[in-house]
């Protein structure tokens, strides 16, 4: 933030900025895994980097910071918070700090971690929302920004209400979109199938991982429309995000899956072997932080208070 590491409390942004009264930011997850040797590395940077730049330049929020320095900051931090057998998420937003009404906008970069555990990701309950994916027209889902979380929130509050993990959310024309924080796959007869952007999922970096790692293990990968319907008559399903991974779905509207995610779990096994380096795929590209032992993280405050509030933040983020 501002250009420097800060302890949690110092890490703050004026009442009434644009960031705080009309949620102008954009942000990205970042997931780094466990290599090897120990050390961590950070997948897909720049694609982050870049779609980060996309989603600032459609909400006119300016965006100064190279690459390089973005690159560099993250693996700052990184080295400054990480704990032995920890892996970490870190969370990249360019909030609006100065300006009104798209003038003089300034913007800073600020960048939070959170530590992870290395393990797979539990099968969910998921349900379809009564909340709608906004237009293109409206606010557009390939522009990754806090505002369009908002009716994430709303499906999840609606979800748990009847006993749901995560919810669907379909689009203006009663097709499928994406979850309230993730996209989504199908197999039906053998064949992934996901909605593509213009049917309100976001512009996915995890899925097109997803997509060349099936090609890779000679399955077949399609993007179309996706009706409601055909969930509920799905072979699998999961869901897929930087920090949500591949996540599998156990019961869709109440009813079992009428699979097991055979085949969603080889692409799963597949995915984890490449971004934790175990089996390299030209398609998951990693920037490497040398490893921390973590013997003077005592003496670190800004460690000791961002790791007071990991659990609680990523128990929010949990499907981004």
């Amino acid at each position: 933030m501002n250009g420097r590491q800060r302890p949690w409390d110092e890490a703050v942004l004026h009442v009434g900025c644009e960031a705080v009264t009309r949620g102008l930011t954009v942000f990205e997850g970042l997931k780094g895994y466990r290599q090897p040797d120990a050390s961590l590395g950070i997948v897909l940077v720049r694609q982050h980097y870049e779609r980060l730049a996309r989603s600032a330049r459609l909400l006119h929020i300016p965006f100064e910071t190279c690459f390089e320095e973005y690159e560099a900051a993250a693996c700052g931090l990184v080295e400054t918070l990480l704990q032995p057998d920890k892996e970490m998420w870190l969370r990249t937003t360019l909030c609006v700090t100065d300006g009104y009404w798209g003038e003089d906008t300034k913007a800073d970069l600020i960048i939070t971690g959170y530590q992870t555990e290395a393990t797979a990701p539990e099968a969910i309950h998921l349900g379809v929302s009564t909340w709608r994916r906004s237009a293109d027209a409206s606010m557009p889902a390939r522009i990754k920004t806090g505002a369009n979380y908002q009716v994430g929130r709303l499906a999840r509050i609606e979800g748990r209400r009847c006993g749901c993990t995560d919810m669907v959310l379909l689009n203006q024309w009663g097709r499928v979109a994406e979850t309230t924080g993730s996209c989504i796959v199908m197999v039906r007869n053998g064949t992934v199938y996901t909605p593509p952007p213009s049917e309100g999922a976001l512009e996915s970096i995890t899925v097109d991982v997803i997509e060349s790692l099936a090609r890779s293990l000679g399955i077949d990968f399609v993007r179309r429309p996706i009706d409601r319907t055909e969930l509920l008559v799905a072979d699998e399903l999961a869901l897929c995000g930087t920090l949500a991974e591949m996540v599998p779905v156990a019961t869709i509207e109440g009813q079992a899956l009428r699979s097991p995610p055979t085949l969603l779990r080889t692409i799963q096994a597949r995915y984890f072997a490449a971004v934790r380096g175990r089996e390299p795929h030209p398609s998951v590209q990693l920037t490497l932080s040398p490893s921390t032992s973590g013997a003077n993280h005592a003496d670190r405050p800004l460690h000791e208070q961002l790791g007071r509030l990991a659990g609680r933040e990523m128990a929010s983020q949990a499907a981004e």
